[in-house]
């Protein structure tokens, strides 16, 4: 009982599981069901009218038969010896009883002679004396039944009834010998219909299977294997969904060299700077003081540099590993801005910035506060930075029912309309001359969307170069994880 119930699982789970063999069992079924319903049909129908022409022609044989018993006055005069050989000879060609019955319902004449003077009563009977001939095929015990009335050629009432039973089997022996010639054919069929079913199985999984062996020679690290099964629209699709995704690993795959060269390369340039500074220093004798100095403050600066660069990197791997576990809370946003601004705005004194808050309305959202509030801080600094001397900065919050929005507009330097598409990209700086001067890391923008998109959010940027930028943030009032 173990090994058939196991047996019953693999057949369950793992060979109806397959296509091909899906396939194969759909088109047998969709192939044989037709062939049987049609020989079912053809028997039903054979029989039908084999039995339909019989019983017209036992009808014709009884109305003819009846009129000479009336002729003959059969049943109100004496009885006829040639009459019941009339009688007898059409029992015997279709191989069934003929019965004469009289006006008392009793059986005058029986071929068989088994019943003769014995009383009938039936519902076929008694409509045939109200002058309705009947005619019956009992298909359960395989036999014709007819009734025709008797008449009296004086009187033109009806005197007798004749009624005739004959059998089916040779009806029923021709419908056997037709289904065995059908049962053939359609043997004959299914095995075609099987063969075709197979190798329509192999031909139309076999995309499927270059698809599965495309798909397996990436994994194994053959990246540059697209897919062209263009045979179905199906196998079109998947191969489409297919290249999109490899194309995106590409991307990625690209994106993370340059990103691990870009870090290279932030993390060296403070380093060689120390490296010549320092070497300066040792290579010169009786170093000055305020040369000294200096080099010293020169150092300090690279290494805040540096210190800055690897503190971005911190926050933006820290959010990638925790992008599913934000802290949530409701946060009064009027409140969280007025505090990054109030941070914010001495250093911008520094440059006679005027940084102005404008709120709409009192906002509540759920949110990660420390996250959102270093999104938000990263644009005003950037705001800041790439400000013009005496400039200006605004930040709006408003909301609908749905979302709240948090715009942050400068009177800077703008950004060029080809670089706007990429000002999201880790370390991608407009003016990287610029952007050295004032410690900028390419990551402030990068961090911000990422804490943005967390959220279930939106960051969009509208910049003209020496026009300013406006960037507008969009973040659900209520997260939905």
């Amino acid at each position: 009982m173990v090994i058939i119930s196991g047996v019953r699982k693999y057949l369950k789970w793992n060979i109806l599981k397959s296509l091909r063999v899906r396939i194969i069992l759909l088109v047998i079924l969709a192939g044989l069901i037709p062939v049987l319903i049609l020989r079912g049909v053809i028997l039903s129908s054979y029989e039908k009218s084999t039995v339909e022409v019989r019983t017209a022609e036992i009808q014709n044989q009884c109305t003819i038969l009846c009129n000479q018993l009336s002729d003959a006055n059969y049943l109100t005069g004496e009885t006829s010896d040639v009459m019941r050989s009339e009688l007898v000879q059409m029992s015997n060609i279709y191989n069934g009883r003929v019965l004469v019955i009289d006006q008392d319902f009793r059986i005058q004449e029986d071929t068989y002679d088994m019943d003769v003077g014995k009383t009938i009563v039936s519902e076929d009977v008694i409509r045939c004396f109200a002058g309705k001939g009947t005619s019956n095929y009992d298909a359960r015990n395989k036999y014709i039944e007819v009734t025709s009335p008797i008449y009296n050629r004086g009187t033109e009432g009806i005197t007798g009834v004749m009624l005739i039973s004959v059998s089916t089997d040779m009806i029923i022996d021709s419908v056997d010998v037709i289904s065995d010639k059908l049962m053939v054919m359609c043997l004959t069929i299914g095995m075609v219909i099987i063969i075709l079913a197979i190798f329509a199985g192999f031909v139309m999984v076999r995309p499927f299977q270059r698809i599965t062996q495309s798909i397996a020679a990436v994994t194994e690290g053959y990246e540059d294997d697209y897919l062209h099964e263009n045979v179905y629209t199906e196998t079109m699709l998947i191969s489409d969904a297919f290249n999109k995704m490899l194309g995106r690993m590409k991307i990625l795959d690209d994106s993370r060299n340059e990103f691990v060269s870009n870090v290279s390369h932030e993390l060296k340039t403070p380093l060689t700077s120390m490296k010549v500074l320092a070497d300066s220093l040792l290579i010169q004798e009786d170093v000055p003081a305020e040369l000294y100095k200096e080099f010293m403050g020169d150092l300090s600066e690279e290494i805040e540099r540096e210190n800055k660069i690897i503190n971005d990197l911190l926050s933006l791997v820290k959010m990638d590993k925790t992008a599913n576990t934000l802290n949530i809370k409701s946060e009064n946003m009027n409140v969280l801005i007025e505090k990054i601004l109030k941070r914010l705005r001495p250093i911008a004194a520094t440059r006679n910035i005027e940084v102005v808050f404008e709120s709409f309305r009192p906002v509540t959202a759920e949110v990660d506060e420390v996250k959102l509030s270093l999104a938000i801080s990263n644009l005003v600094e950037n705001a800041i930075k790439y400000n013009k001397e005496a400039g200006w900065i605004h930040v709006s919050l408003n909301a609908d029912h749905k979302n709240c929005y948090i715009e942050v507009a400068d009177s800077g330097i703008g950004i060029p309309e080809e670089a706007v598409e990429h000002v999201f990209e880790r370390f991608y700086r407009v003016d990287k001359s610029h952007s050295r001067e004032i410690g900028g890391t390419g990551l402030g923008l990068s961090i911000a969307r990422s804490a943005v998109v967390m959220h279930r959010g939106a960051i969009r940027v509208y910049s003209q170069a020496g026009a300013g930028t406006t960037f507008t943030v969009r973040i659900p009032l209520t997260y939905v994880s």
